[in-house]
């Protein structure tokens, strides 16, 4: 079986491993003021060219998404998201849970524009409406595509104009930075807050949350704690960002991953299959005949996104860290052959 579901099916890069062995019986203090949570932090900051930031190492996304988004918002006060947004549809509802509504945007390929973020800021200024108090964007997106540089700029100054604050999804955010389109140092000029996503780029699990605002640094500590966020054996995910963090094996990880996504992607392309978005990460998503899915079907894994007719279905093909580049070469000759059975 080859798996393309998603890319967190593998615990975590083997240097990480023995790691974690190799400091197994160290001992340590617990809640990440342990000296590995320190070196980690003191990286990230080094990397996103940012020393006044303060760093936290939650365990996943929601978490971190949710314990963001509660901690900087008052309690009449919402978040402007895209519809396709991870905080929408994936998450249970967890920011609803908060007290905090999404205002969600009809945004093409799944990114915001200033001038949905004005409509949405325009169309609540009512004292019975919520506030708009942040925007929320996710790179990669929910769809594999990116945010330029240019985009992120715009996005950044529209949200300083209008008084919002920008954070930003990074779950996925080795991918887009393996693109070469942005830098850390750009996102920690231009957000509030973000996170670099560990658990789908080589960690067994982490995301580090940079906040650069100064506005949204006090307290953050009793806000973690109070989500279940701050873990007793905090070291256990500072000591993978302190090994991730080293010798750019964040950055080769998701090149990695990228590259064997692109091979997918010309494969399938040559066979004259239609790509759903324009992704040149490590997400693509494409559709193809069901009779053809039906020989492929045992081989391989992938997830479902919809059934564009009777007949036909997109579905999302995630590569990893850990997919070999074989992998990639066994779909697309299955894919031929499956195509011309059929």
């Amino acid at each position: 079986m080859i798996r393309f579901s998603n890319d967190y099916s593998e615990a975590c890069h083997p240097l990480i491993l023995e790691a974690l062995a190799a400091t197994n019986l160290e001992g340590n203090f617990g809640y990440s003021r342990d000296p590995h949570s320190e070196k980690a932090h003191e990286l990230i900051r080094k990397a996103v060219a940012c020393p006044t930031a303060d760093v936290h190492i939650l365990v996943g996304g929601t978490q971190t998404n949710t314990t963001v988004i509660a901690s900087a918002l008052r309690p009449h006060e919402a978040v402007i998201t895209a519809a396709t947004g991870h905080i929408v549809g994936h998450e249970s509802g967890a920011i609803e849970a908060t007290g905090h509504k999404c205002i969600t945007c009809p945004a093409v390929d799944g990114k915001l524009t200033p001038a949905l973020v004005r409509a949405a800021a325009a169309a609540h200024t009512e004292e019975y409406t919520v506030k708009p108090r942040m925007v929320y964007i996710s790179q990669t997106t929910e769809l594999g595509t990116l945010y330029t540089l240019p985009e992120l700029e715009a996005l950044s100054e529209t949200c300083r104009e209008l008084g919002l604050y920008l954070f930003l999804d990074g779950a996925r955010l080795g991918s887009a930075l393996a693109t070469g389109l942005f830098t850390l140092p750009d996102l920690a000029r231009l957000c509030d807050v973000f996170y670099i996503g560990g658990t789908k780029n080589g960690a067994m699990m982490g995301e580090a949350l940079v906040i650069v605002n100064d506005a949204l640094k006090p307290d953050f500590r009793y806000h973690l704690k109070q989500r279940g966020g701050m873990m007793a054996k905090g070291w256990l995910l500072g000591l993978q960002f302190e090994v991730l963090m080293q010798n750019d094996l964040y950055i080769q990880l998701a090149q990695h991953a990228n590259a064997v996504a692109l091979k997918l992607k010309d494969g399938i392309a040559a066979l004259g299959y239609r790509f759903t978005s324009d992704s040149i990460t490590n997400q693509q998503f494409v559709v193809l005949p069901n009779a053809v899915l039906e020989q492929l079907n045992g081989r391989f894994t992938w997830e479902v996104m919809s059934r564009p007719d009777a007949n036909h279905t997109e579905i999302r093909l995630v590569t990893s860290w850990a997919t070999p580049e074989s992998a990639a070469d066994a779909f697309v000759q299955a894919l031929k052959e499956a195509a011309a059975n059929t």
